[in-house]
């Protein structure tokens, strides 16, 4: 490295020249393959913005002047240039750097990304408050990448932006799509003079002079750019959306120039109102193997650098993973019933309905990072006869809140919501833990709430949603690998609403829900060698209950522990609580596991499950703790009773 070792923060970049800083993007290239060969992380989409970084930092005044960057894939170069260079190793380890931006990391962190499509909303929000305060000289610049610009929640801040008083930039990171024509010929002539510093001087001049002569008034000032940008479009024989919201627009321009990246971004810089800036950029820019595969090389794993092979540690002898076992399941099920479709908010890959796109290309749609789009449109599928299984990350599906209620719970439709990443989920973190499904969907009426404790109850739940069941059906399943090499039974329909008895006990009841539980079988198992007799049962429904077996577990055992991978307000232990309050079991005591009231950080999945005590260990040290309480309420009750018989006799005598 050239000069990357010297650079510690963004006042460092200023000193060096143009020339230099192409060094710095060659050495920061180099510095992100070498650690994410073996610290993996989201790879491709910060190789693409490594000329957009440094040119960023190198002409705003950052912390000062903001810096908001989507969904936080393509920041690793913003870290390593903002002091943590050195820490950098340390990415999405627990107790280390987050894989997303932060403000709670680095005040050059202005806002928590780890979900798409929130940068020019934020980003509006910090250039309103900066004209408010009077502080016109602090810019405000959101980064955004085509791929979140499917998002609904982009375009109500694009909409908004005209409307407010504001001078914030817009960069549109364009790595695939394509929203305007190839740079080239009279797009490169407009480009050069549209972000000329002496036109838009000329520009304002001639504005000023109308303005003072009463010639044109704020009001009419859109009227003019809408004609202006209808005369560009008449010229150009192209057209775009930005200028449609009133929001000038620049560009396409080469990401990977960085010369004439940071000539346009100086001529610009000083623009007042709102303004988008379309980049193009190579996702994976510098590594042959991730630019010609962007989607697999987005989170690749380990990898040589020298070679660029990905090393896969999976051995066939191994569980599948839950979402493979959902994927295969799914084509199963589609080749006998030609009404079951797929629908992913632009997770094919990741959810596996890669499997179904294969074999049925015409019933699987990626409907792009749309949430809420990917529920209501599941539920139009599902009104005119189709039997729609809508997979979403569980975190995700927290955008499409309102629309399971309104569009699909509120109409008894026959939409089938499988949460994948329920649970901690890892690495990625906080933003995307799925641990609050649970808890949002119990409340409302018509779903159907399951978790399958293994693969077989996977796919008998997803062959009970289509065949046993009329209206919405939820179905939630963890991250990673399962409990069974032979996972492949025939599915069977189920009852709905039954949990089942895995161990029977006398000492302790514990109840679970979810793959959690497997968990909870090899604590069981060593407590049972310390003399502790506990009785296992896998709930399987949160919704509906099952209420038999809950009153049949009331009457026996006194002490309950229950289990689960989410929160535990709200959750499968608080419906336990509710059911025992309501029925009159006023006698029980009831111990919760699951995540407390609180964020859990990022890191391994099995350190995670330590930090929020639902690893085996925890889950032992609980049943040991109820156990030695049990022993002492007794022993206290023992001898209460003595002292009941000793008064008794002393009163006789």
């Amino acid at each position: 490295m050239k000069y990357l070792q010297d650079i510690n923060s963004p006042a460092d970049l200023k000193k060096l020249n143009i020339e230099q800083l192409q060094d710095v993007c060659s050495d920061l290239r180099e510095f992100i393959i070498d650690q994410l060969s073996h610290n993996p992380g989201h790879f491709a989409s910060s190789l693409g913005t490594i000329e957009l970084t440094v040119a960023l930092h190198y002409l705003y005044n950052t912390p000062y002047d903001r810096l908001v960057w989507d969904v936080g894939h393509q920041a690793y170069g913003h870290k390593i240039l903002t002091g943590r260079r050195d820490v950098f190793h340390t990415n999405r380890k627990l107790g280390g750097l987050s894989g997303f931006t932060n403000p709670s990391e680095s005040e050059y962190d202005t806002f928590i990304a780890g979900h798409a499509s929130t940068s020019i909303s934020a980003a509006l929000g910090m250039a309103v408050a900066a004209s408010l305060n009077g502080e016109e000289n602090r810019h405000v610049v959101a980064v955004i990448g085509d791929g979140s610009m499917t998002g609904g929640l982009a375009y109500e801040g694009l909409n908004n932006a005209c409307s407010q008083p504001n001078n914030l930039l817009i960069i549109l990171n364009d790595n695939d799509m394509s929203i305007e024509g190839n740079v080239g010929g009279l797009q490169d002539y407009l480009v050069k003079m549209t972000t000329s510093s002496k036109y838009n001087k000329m520009r304002s001049k001639v504005y000023q002079s109308f303005k003072s002569k009463n010639l044109i008034s704020e009001e009419k000032k859109n009227i003019v750019l809408r004609f202006n940008n209808s005369v560009k479009s008449l010229i150009t024989q192209q057209q775009n959306m930005f200028e449609g919201f009133n929001i000038r627009y620049f560009g396409p321009v080469d990401g990977h120039d960085l010369p004439g990246l940071i000539r346009v971004l100086r001529n610009i810089k000083n623009m007042k109102g709102p303004k988008l800036l379309h980049i193009k950029t190579v996702k994976g820019k510098g590594f042959k193997p991730a630019e010609k595969a962007a989607t697999i090389w987005h989170a690749p794993g380990l990898f040589d650098k020298e070679t660029g092979e990905r090393i896969v540690r999976k051995r066939i002898d191994q569980p599948q993973l839950y979402q493979d076992v959902f994927g295969h399941t799914l084509v199963e099920m589609a080749e006998k019933n030609e009404k079951i479709v797929g629908i992913t908010p632009a997770m094919p890959t990741g959810c596996s309905m890669t499997y179904m796109m294969q074999e049925f290309p015409k019933r699987a749609f990626d409907v792009g990072i749309a949430e809420a789009h990917a529920v209501t449109f599941s539920a139009g599928l599902a009104k005119e006869g189709f039997i729609p299984f809508c997979n979403i990350y569980s975190s995700f599906m927290q955008r499409a809140y309102d629309q399971v209620i309104h569009d699909v719970a509120l109409q008894k439709l026959k939409v089938i919501m499988c949460l994948d990443r329920a649970g901690l989920v890892g690495e990625d973190g906080p933003t995307h833990h799925g641990v609050f499904d649970l808890a949002y969907f119990k409340p409302i009426p018509n779903l159907v709430i399951s978790a399958p404790f293994n693969e077989h109850d996977l796919r008998n739940l997803m062959y009970t949603a289509v065949y046993g069941n009329d209206g919405p059906f939820v179905i939630r399943y963890p991250r990673g690998q399962g409990e069974m090499v032979d996972w492949r039974n025939q599915p069977q329909l189920i009852p709905i609403g039954k949990g089942k008895k895995l161990k029977k006990g006398t000492d302790i009841a514990l109840l679970s829900i979810g793959a959690i539980g497997n968990n909870a079988i090899r604590a069981i198992a060593r407590a049972e060698e310390m003399g502790i007799s506990v009785a296992h049962y896998d709930m399987l429904f949160l919704k509906p209950i099952d209420k038999e077996l809950l009153s049949k577990v009331a009457k026996k055992f006194k002490y309950i522990i229950t289990l689960e991978n989410g929160v535990i307000e709200g959750g499968m232990g608080s419906a336990v609580v509710e059911f025992l309050a309501d029925n009159g079991y006023t006698n029980n005591r009831i111990f919760r596991i699951g995540i407390e009231d609180e964020f859990i950080t990022h890191g391994p999945m099995k350190e995670l499950h330590k930090v929020a005590k639902i690893d085996e260990d925890s889950i032992l040290q609980k049943i040991i703790g109820v156990h030695r309480l049990k022993k002492q309420e007794q022993e206290e009750k023992h001898a209460e009773a003595i002292v009941v018989i000793q008064e008794q006799n002393n009163l006789s005598n």
